[in-house]
């Protein structure tokens, strides 16, 4: 039985890949990956190439201990329960793959993001420089790529520059996703390691593929790279691009700054994406300083009466002459939903198509002060929405970009499947399929961060 799906508890004298569970007060609860050997008997292992590389004659100890795990809570109190631990990132000194044996594959879906491109090239360029694998291919068009469209060979000259560009050689889509036809396109293509690219949905596919691959004892391991500008996988610090797509979200809100403050009774509205989770849009905030109010879908409010927004806005133009608002777009639907006919519809990725809450909220502004007669304002409304998630990753991403492809590639190499990589507390490290699809991450309004925002904005809690 493979252990994706069950805790083991480990106690701080035994090792981690002890076949008995151990329960001690002292130990803590390993939510292990599963790996190659719990269903493939007999395995042959390999010494790890990394040890005759010139590149890591520097490194002091080239391997991962098999016992290294990473705490998912670091601050913990002394009668705090066993915490959960997941295993440490990195490379080991056994190998269940034999360099010239590996076929592996690379595929991009769900929506663009900044950063993939740069985790393309090092998935390639780790393979071929780390383990000496000269055969990676690329799936072109997202999941339905491995059953209807054409491929193409991934080699160090191919993706030499292609970390300078935005969205993703390869090609992305929603949808698509077959299980059996892509399993099955995996076993003819000889394809024995799968490095999927994408965002919640498409870790929750990922898992899919991977249990079928188990049905089947197919020796191939399926690593899975979160990636969403939303940071909303839960579980992991962060995903490739969040810090990019912030950064370019603070240059919209900037340029709505400087547009309030050069007009009288100046309105600046920028809608930033976040459909359920207001992460880019409370990150943006806090960075730029210059939002007066940032609304997100965690935290409601309400337009009229005492307390209400549209008062808020009347306050803050009196007191400083121009205000800035940011806005999520699944901020204040509850607000819009009377328009069922819209609100029921899907978009491409299965996801309810939604009102444009930035425009909607420009006219009831206008229309407010309108009946007012009491002050004219100047709105100006800015939409970055694909702007932000369509460009090159900036320094910081690809450096994490960078890690998190050599971890993954790590973690194949070493037997590991059915596992997204990600950094927990600061280190990366594998993370069970089944607990990134337990549910998305969300913006906590009771947390220091929510806190912080209010202290910056000076905003009411609505």
């Amino acid at each position: 039985m493979a252990k994706s799906n069950s805790a083991v508890t480990v106690s701080n004298n035994n090792m981690l890949d002890s076949a008995t569970p151990h329960a001690t007060v002292s130990g803590f609860v390993l939510e292990d990956v599963p790996h190659l050997s719990d269903y493939i008997p007999d395995l042959p292992t390999y010494p790890d190439p990394l040890q005759d590389n010139p590149s890591y004659s520097v490194v002091k100890q080239y391997f991962v201990h098999v016992d290294d795990t990473v705490a998912q809570q670091i601050v913990v109190h002394k009668n705090s329960p066993r915490g959960i631990h997941f295993r440490r990132a990195g490379p080991a000194q056994k190998v269940y793959f034999d360099s010239e044996e590996v076929h592996a594959c690379i595929v991009t879906c769900g929506g663009l993001c900044p950063g993939l491109n740069t985790v393309i090239r090092e998935i390639v360029c780790g393979l071929y420089h780390m383990y000496g694998v000269h055969k990676v291919l690329g799936i072109q068009g997202g999941y339905r790529g491995f059953y209807s469209r054409n491929t193409v060979p991934l080699t160090p000259k191919v993706v030499n520059d292609i970390h300078k560009r935005g969205g993703t050689i390869l090609g992305t889509s929603y949808g698509g996703h077959d299980t059996s036809r892509i399993v099955d396109s995996i076993q003819d293509r000889g394809i024995n390691q799968v490095y999927i690219l994408g965002g919640y949905e498409t870790q929750k596919e990922a898992a899919m593929i991977f249990e079928e691959i188990r049905r089947r004892g197919m020796k191939v391991a399926v690593v899975g790279i979160p990636k969403t500008i939303d940071n909303d996988i839960p579980v992991i610090d962060k995903s490739i691009g969040f810090d990019t797509a912030v950064e370019e979200a603070q240059r919209a809100i900037n340029s709505a700054h400087v547009e309030a403050e050069s007009n009288e009774n100046g309105i600046g509205l920028v809608k930033l994406m976040g459909r359920y989770s207001g992460c880019i849009a409370m990150y943006a905030t806090l960075a730029s300083r210059d939002v007066d109010c940032c609304l997100i879908p965690e935290s409601h409010f309400y337009l009229e009466g005492p307390g209400g927004l549209l008062e808020f806005i009347e306050k803050r133009l009196k007191e400083q002459g121009h205000m800035v608002i940011v806005i999520a777009e699944g901020a204040g639907l509850e607000l819009i939903s009377n328009n069922l006919s819209v609100m029921t519809k899907q978009d491409v990725s299965a996801d309810k198509l939604l009102h444009d809450v930035g425009l909607w909220l420009s006219q009831k502004i206008k229309d407010h002060f309108a009946k007012l007669q009491k002050m004219t304002i100047n709105l100006k409304y800015i939409d970055p929405t694909y702007m932000i998630r369509a460009i090159p990753s900036n320094a910081s991403d690809n450096v994490f970009c960078t890690l998190l492809a050599q971890s993954a590639v790590h973690g194949a190499m070493a037997g590991y499947t059915g596992f997204t990589v990600g950094p927990v507390n600061g280190r990366n490290c594998y993370i069970p399929f089944h607990l990134i699809n337990e549910g998305e991450k969300r913006v906590v309004i009771t947390d220091r961060m929510w806190a912080r925002l209010l202290a910056s904005t000076h905003q009411p809690s609505f």
